[in-house]
């Protein structure tokens, strides 16, 4: 799915609480750990980055919308790949479901270049869907809308995908409406994969039921020499 389509409706997802939650799980979790250079992979606007404001933080995202509006905050944000990173962290969080949108060689790859970013035995931490929380609550249909905009979201889970259309209708100075529709696909991985990790050394897992019971799992990941 388009980035700038996802920047325009994630308002009306009703994620904000659900998105606190996790974010206040990572930084409770990062006071373990003695750090003081962040790099957040896929950092949206920014909400966590600002959570972290004690540590020298810095983020990248694909999207140029939700780059402007870290930057509109005041925040050390760059639009591009983690590929293209350049300097080196102590530690490194992809939040809310960014290993779900790579498929198995995609993140074979991603965790080549976060090893490489980071320092010696520094930290990678992210989340992902369980199975549980792809088929019994990521699968189904939700309708909403604002004023300006009308969007339905349809998911269908068929293990190990999820597939996700989105179909917005956005209200024009005409008073008609333009629509615009997308699918994003998003990959179920099972734990074996991220223990077996050639790149990073899996060091543990939590389990956190953020819309439904252990519908996600925390993971943690150090680089060694």
């Amino acid at each position: 799915m388009g980035l700038e389509l996802y920047a325009k409706i994630e308002h009306l997802l009703e994620i904000e609480q659900s998105t606190q939650d996790l974010h206040q799980i990572y930084v409770d979790l990062i006071k373990n750990y003695s750090v003081t250079k962040l790099l957040d992979i896929g950092c949206g606007r920014g909400l966590l980055m600002q959570k972290l404001s004690h540590l020298t933080c810095k983020g990248i995202d694909l999207s140029e919308v939700m780059v402007n509006a870290a930057k509109d905050n005041g925040l050390d944000v760059t639009c591009k790949n983690i590929s293209d990173v350049d300097e080196t962290f102590d530690i490194a969080l992809a939040v809310f479901d960014v290993l779900n949108f790579l498929d198995e060689d995609s993140l074979d790859n991603f965790f080549l270049h976060v090893s490489r970013i980071l320092n010696e035995d520094g930290i990678f931490i992210a989340d992902i869907n369980t199975l549980h929380g792809f088929s019994n609550v990521a699968e189904g249909v939700m309708l909403t809308q604002d004023e300006n905009l009308f969007l339905g979201v349809d998911a269908i889970f068929e293990s190990p995908l999820l597939h996700t259309k989105f179909t917005l209708f956005e209200k024009r100075r005409d008073g008609l409406f333009s629509k615009e529709s997308d699918i994003i696909t998003q990959y179920f991985h099972p734990l074996s994969f991220f223990k077996k990790q050639r790149h990073l050394q899996f060091v543990e897992k939590r389990n956190i039921s953020l819309y439904d019971k252990n519908d996600k799992v925390l993971l943690v990941f150090k680089k060694v020499s």
